[in-house]
């Protein structure tokens, strides 16, 4: 990849001294990097769709002349003409957090040099059917390295033979917006319309001008890192700890994958308090909200988008209930060339996700059920058997007990890996369920839900897609059946199937049911 001096680097390696790696610098003592939180652009998007769609011709004229100093980026370059075909029933945003320090962001951390899109969403608003989908793409799945044009001060980058992959937040940070967008459409499938980027300053400015927003929590967090320093319970906050709340990483498991979880219910609760504060019944407020970001420059967007086109989005979205705003993270499993680190696009789900969203039709039949605590908690979405792939091993002197486990798993209908074979040592007193990442959480708990007496461990060196069960000496069998965890197929149709599918919520979720996302690897 050019570099913009007339040097280049290895497709695989070029980017790394750019974009620090987390895992590996929390290995080597290094402080990691707190990604900017994703609800920014969700909340940015709703925000400034629902300012036209209550206000008067006054105000989208008013708006209209802010909208013209906001910084554009033409994206026409990267895009070329063999793009997949235009949805007329539908429209895709690309939704994009950039932690660049840049202007007022230099507040976050002035030594980060460079853009990074650690945030990315597309929303997919269907007007006929009366629903929003928003997909969050974790910011470490890899894509192929696509070629791509210099633009709004990134340096571009060459095509990478087929195999060689990067991050998808580095498209953005070595392409820009153009070559994130192009990278999307082209692994998805899904046609893009316009984009919107905000800023960390930005999204600060969103919360406090839509009056803040509600945040819930199930513990208490003093979060040095990000300066978060709240009490377990519900909690009105504005832009400053909005922000703090959801760059701190350490929380549960500290993982990605989990941080989306909880931006969605931020999400959720943005939209709530947007739709019970009376601000679509106030074009004066609702001025404010967009006029603000748009003077500040805190936000940018594609040539295409036009005031008018904003306000056919924001027509599209009126009256859409928060129920049918849906929530959804691509589901992901580790990326086999470096599993402690990255991602990929699990298959089948995600083949069909994207073919659902892009063509508008029915979403795929769910293999997976979201089920409720007694006390009305969510709790991490559990799978069908057939998709858990167990190995077990005997962790005891008893001869034969990972045989006769492995068989009785199988006629349950689970998917038995490898050999039953002996562990390390003999001296297991717990069953033990280890599984290699958060994305395996939910198979480990069907397994976990039939092993009596078990514990859940997180054990980075169990292959991708897989979970050992250890067995312990206090083994006594299996439960009759794994009632929380194997599912019916459910027959229901449209985005709430989905939800249910991967574990997502609607806009109308309690937010202080939200337990679950910040349950820690042992899932407590």
């Amino acid at each position: 990849m050019s570099l913009g001096d007339g040097t280049t680097e290895p497709a695989r390696s070029r980017w790394r001294s750019l974009i620090p790696r987390r895992r590996r610098e929390s290995a080597a003592g290094g402080r990691p990097r707190r990604s900017p939180l994703t609800i920014a652009l969700g909340t940015f998007a709703i925000a400034v769709a629902l300012v036209l769609v209550a206000g008067s011709l006054t105000v989208y004229l008013t708006f209209r002349a802010d909208w013209d100093g906001i910084s554009r980026i033409n994206v026409l370059g990267d895009l070329g003409t063999k793009r997949p075909p235009v949805d007329p029933n539908a429209i895709n945003l690309l939704l994009i957090g950039s932690d660049s320090r840049a202007g007022a962001n230099k507040k976050f951390g002035a030594t980060v040099q460079g853009q990074r899109s650690d945030t990315v969403m597309v929303v997919h608003i269907a007007p006929g059917a009366h629903q929003v989908d928003v997909l969050s793409f974790p910011r470490d799945s890899v894509v192929p390295i696509l070629q791509c044009v210099p633009e709004a001060g990134a340096p571009g980058q060459v095509a990478a033979p087929a195999g060689d992959v990067e991050q998808i937040n580095s498209s953005f940070a070595f392409g820009g917006p153009g070559c994130l967008w192009k990278t999307i459409e082209q692994t998805t499938g899904i046609h893009l319309n316009d984009f919107i980027e905000l800023t960390f300053t930005g999204f600060e400015h969103v919360i406090n001008d839509i009056g803040g927003v509600n945040v819930c929590l199930p513990v208490t967090v003093n979060n040095s890192e990000s300066d978060l320093h709240l009490a377990a319970g519900k909690h009105h906050v504005y832009g400053r700890e909005a922000l703090a709340f959801w760059r701190a990483r350490y929380i549960g498991e500290g993982s990605d994958l989990q941080r989306i979880q909880r931006d969605q219910f931020l999400m959720a609760s943005v939209l709530q308090g947007i739709r019970n504060s009376g601000l679509l019944g106030s074009p004066t407020k609702l001025y404010k909200v967009i006029s603000d970001v748009a003077r500040n420059r805190f936000i940018t967007t594609d040539t295409g988008l036009t005031p008018g086109g904003l306000l056919s989005i924001a027509e599209s979205l009126h009256g859409v209930p928060a129920k049918s705003f849906h929530f959804i993270e691509v589901p992901t499993v580790p990326y086999p060339g470096d599993p402690t680190a990255w991602v990929q696009w699990e298959e089948p789900q995600t083949t069909k996700l994207f073919a659902a969203i892009a063509h508008d039709t029915r979403l795929p039949k769910s293999t997976h059920k979201k089920k409720t605590a007694s006390g009305g908690a969510p709790v991490l979405a559990s799978v069908s058997p057939a998709d858990v792939h167990v190995q077990v091993l005997n962790g005891t002197t008893i001869a034969g007990l990972a045989t006769s486990t492995s068989a009785r798993l199988s006629r349950l209908g689970f998917s038995v890996a490898g050999q039953p074979s002996d562990a390390a040592n003999a001296d297991y007193t717990t069953s033990v369920i280890e599984y290699p990442s958060a994305s395996t959480l939910a198979a480990a708990r069907t397994l976990h839900a039939l092993v009596k007496n078990s514990a859940l461990q997180l054990d980075p060196a169990v292959p991708a897609g897989t979970v050992v069960l250890v067995l312990g000496s206090t083994f006594s069998g299996l439960k009759k059946s794994a009632a929380s965890g194997s599912p019916s197929p459910s027959s229901s149709t449209g985005s709430e199937n989905l939800v249910s599918q991967y574990g997502g919520i609607n806009g109308n979720v309690g937010i202080c049911n939200d337990s679950s996302v910040f349950a820690g690897p042992d899932g407590s």
